[in-house]
């Protein structure tokens, strides 16, 4: 019976976009950690760890970008506050980046061992996800916590 009443739990309270946000924002601090563990070793299974992460964000972000798109719509209505228009600007950016830190590994293999302006390039693209990632976590804590406050409404019977 404790499995019956955690399954009904789990689709009352399942929340997509939440999981998605924080599954694909927590990939690039952790891929950004294991290029500063490239940079100065060398070690290829680090760069490797680096590339799987990419990847996996790559393919985790749309479904980050379009559960936050149906909540904002479902549970906000599509307001155009300020906060969201930052958050869907914000989310275009970390795509983008993803797009062409996925793009050169897939043009130029070698770019990690490879000391030349493009390897920066690279370098520096993983480096400015991370204030993108804070900055949507930083706006979604902002909205959760504001939704918490909100006083709720009593239930009609």
């Amino acid at each position: 019976m404790a499995k019956q009443s955690l399954w009904k739990d789990m689709k009352k309270t399942f929340m997509l976009h939440a999981i998605a946000a924080h599954f694909s924002n927590g990939l690039i601090p952790v891929a950004v950690l294991y290029l500063l563990l490239t940079l100065p070793t060398g070690d290829t299974f680090f760069e490797h760890t680096v590339q799987h992460l990419l990847w996996i964000t790559f393919l985790a972000i749309p479904v980050s970008f379009f559960s936050g798109i149906h909540d904002w719509r479902t549970k906000y209505r599509a307001a155009k506050a300020p906060v969201f228009i930052k958050k869907i600007r914000l989310s275009f950016v970390l795509f983008a980046l993803c797009i062409v830190a996925v793009a050169m590994r897939l043009s130029v293999p070698d770019v990690m061992a490879r000391q030349d302006l493009l390897h920066w390039f690279y370098v520096v693209d993983l480096f400015a996800m991370l204030p993108v990632v804070t900055l949507l976590g930083h706006y979604g804590g902002k909205l959760s916590q504001q939704s918490r406050q909100q006083p709720q409404r009593p239930s009609n019977p």
